[in-house]
C-alpha cells in the first residue's frame, strides 16, 4: 500500500496495488505541468487509486484531447493523468507519494523534446518518443 498528499495537504489518496514501471517523461507538456525538466510517472491501475480525502480541491485540465490532469486546485500539485484510451490506468505523479518505494526509474521518454539545458547520465534507455510497445 502507498500513501501520497498534495503539497498543501487537502488531497490524500492511497494506492493498493503495485506501480508500473517508472518513467521519465521529457515532453513539453510534462515539463510545463510539473514545471521542471521532466515528469516521474508511474502508471497505476485504476481500481488500485482512492482519493482518500479532498475531492473538494481536486480540478482537471484537458491538455489534449482525451488527456486529462488531474491536480489540486488548492496549491496545483499534479496528482495524476487519465487518458480515454487507457481507462483503466492512471499514471501516478510519484513526487506526490508520501510512502517510500523501492521501484527504480526504467526509462526517458520523449528526450526529442527534453529541456536543451539538461544532460542524462544515469545510464536509462532513452527514446525519442515512446518507449516501444506502447
Amino acid at each position: 500500500m502507498y500513501y501520497g498528499s498534495c503539497l498543501c495537504g487537502a488531497i490524500r489518496y492511497e494506492v493498493k496495488g503495485e506501480l508500473g514501471p517508472i518513467v521519465f517523461c521529457h515532453c513539453s507538456q510534462c515539463r510545463k505541468a510539473q514545471g521542471s525538466a521532466f515528469a516521474a510517472n508511474a502508471p497505476v491501475k485504476a481500481t488500485d487509486f482512492k482519493i482518500v480525502a479532498g475531492d473538494h480541491a481536486l480540478a482537471e485540465y484537458e491538455s489534449s484531447p482525451g488527456k486529462k490532469r488531474i491536480f489540486c486546485k488548492i496549491c496545483g500539485s499534479p496528482i495524476i493523468s487519465r487518458q480515454a484510451s487507457r481507462p483503466d490506468v492512471v499514471r501516478l505523479r510519484l513526487g506526490t507519494l508520501d510512502s517510500r518505494i523501492a521501484t527504480k526509474p526504467s526509462v526517458h521518454i520523449h528526450v526529442a523534446s527534453k529541456a536543451e539545458w539538461l544532460e542524462i547520465h544515469d545510464g536509462l534507455p532513452q527514446h525519442a518518443e515512446f518507449e516501444p510497445g506502447r
